[in-house]
């Protein structure tokens, strides 16, 4: 599936700390922007570091997605078992990505602003009412992501603590791989019990939707319906919970910057772009696409039959492609960033994420206009050996 080299450079370059690039990024840009690196898992890959080239790969149909069963070089133990609308490539990706596209048009997110306010107002008054200091990760980050995107699906937000020890074993950069694939099976089950009372007791949430497409249009597979489910819940909470936190530390860490916003509340919309720009989220290269011909990438030649992994935090701070990359800009207003992917895999739920993220940053900005971290900036404990960072708790006082 890959071609081999003994000339690869071990991949990572070393363990992500908290919001830091590694440098090396940098020097590969300018002087490596692909090169061949050994993955932690599956062999080597070449590993594209520059922004023209990380879009060219996550775009060009050149590049498959297709890995399922495969052993390709990635960044997690397992072996990807379960196609996904993430491990599709078209006509199937384009069918799945149909059936729910409408549930995350601008216009229908635009829709959600008012109960999303709600649910942030609700959540801060508990918070404020118990007094300072508060754990703004549980006290708002988490639980709002994960209201939205239960309500949206028709998910027990009871079962929220379920759902989110699972995931967390999903994510895992490392472990035990019984444990990490029990996990997806605990997942797996979780969801085809919901599809079950739903086949029941029908219903116009979002999992109703998909289970009718399955039983009356044929749409689907049953294991596609079931995969589906998984991949909206998991990535419909995971990563904006750990995005919201980790943009409010680098505010409340960085001097001048949330003062910055409470004196001027409407630069929150284009801050939030360049905190999804500047702001690393995940912990390794992505996961890779697969060459189905050869081709020329930033001047190498990729084979038929290898494998390509992107950079995106390393892409958001390139120098050809932004000003001052390396400089925190709130008011930034050339931003085409790919913190969301670029081409038929960017990410559906973009529009619903970056309204979350605005609301809950505006409402932190006028409701507690002298928040700050309640312990040194040093002292935040982050989560570890994850495909995603993020805070685990996020201790703050006002």
């Amino acid at each position: 599936m890959t071609a081999t080299s003994h000339e690869a450079t071990p991949y990572p370059f070393a363990t992500a700390e908290r919001l830091s690039v590694h440098p090396k990024l940098t020097e590969l840009r300018r002087e490596q922007p692909v090169l061949r690196v050994t993955m932690p898992y599956g062999g080597d890959a070449w590993l594209a570091t520059r922004y023209d080239d990380v879009k060219t790969v996550l775009a060009d149909p050149r590049f498959s997605t297709n890995t399922v069963g495969k052993d390709v070089p990635r960044p997690v133990p397992l072996v990807q078992t379960h196609p996904s609308i993430l491990t599709m490539d078209p006509p199937e990706h384009s069918r799945l990505r149909k059936l729910v596209a409408k549930a995350f048009t601008a216009r229908r997110i635009e829709r959600l602003r008012p109960r999303t306010q709600q649910i942030v107002d609700d959540l801060l008054d508990t918070m404020i009412a118990a007094g300072s200091p508060g754990n703004l990760a549980e006290s708002l980050n988490w639980p709002l992501p994960i209201t939205i995107i239960c309500e949206l699906l028709g998910v027990p937000f009871a079962d929220r603590e379920r759902f989110r020890r699972w995931t967390d074993l999903l994510l895992a950069l490392a472990g035990d791989e019984e444990e990490i694939r029990q996990s997806r099976v605990n997942l797996n089950e979780y969801l085809a019990g919901l599809i079950a009372v739903r086949r029941s007791e029908p219903s116009d949430d979002l999992l109703g939707e998909l289970v009718t497409a399955r039983d009356s249009d044929g749409r689907l597979s049953e294991e596609e319906l079931v995969t589906f489910g998984v991949t909206l819940l998991v990535a419909g909470h995971e990563t904006t919970a750990n995005q919201t936190g980790n943009f409010i530390y680098l505010l409340l860490s960085t001097p001048g910057l949330w003062d910055q916003l409470v004196a001027d509340p409407a630069l929150v919309p284009s801050a939030v772009e360049e905190l999804l720009r500047i702001v690393p989220l995940g912990a390794s290269a992505g996961f890779p696409r697969i060459a189905t011909e050869d081709l020329e990438l930033g001047g190498q030649h990729i084979a038929a039959g290898d494998a390509v992994v992107v950079d995106m935090n390393s892409a958001n701070w390139d120098e050809s492609a932004f000003e001052r990359p390396t400089e925190i800009d709130l008011a930034r207003s050339e931003n085409q960033h790919v913190a969301f992917g670029h081409g038929i895999h960017h990410c559906l739920g973009a529009q619903l994420a970056r309204m979350e993220m605005q609301i809950a940053i505006a409402t932190l900005v006028r409701r507690l206009p002298t928040l700050h971290l309640a312990l040194p900036a040093e002292q935040v404990e982050w989560r570890t050996d994850r495909l995603i960072r993020g805070v685990r708790s996020l201790p703050v006082a006002w």
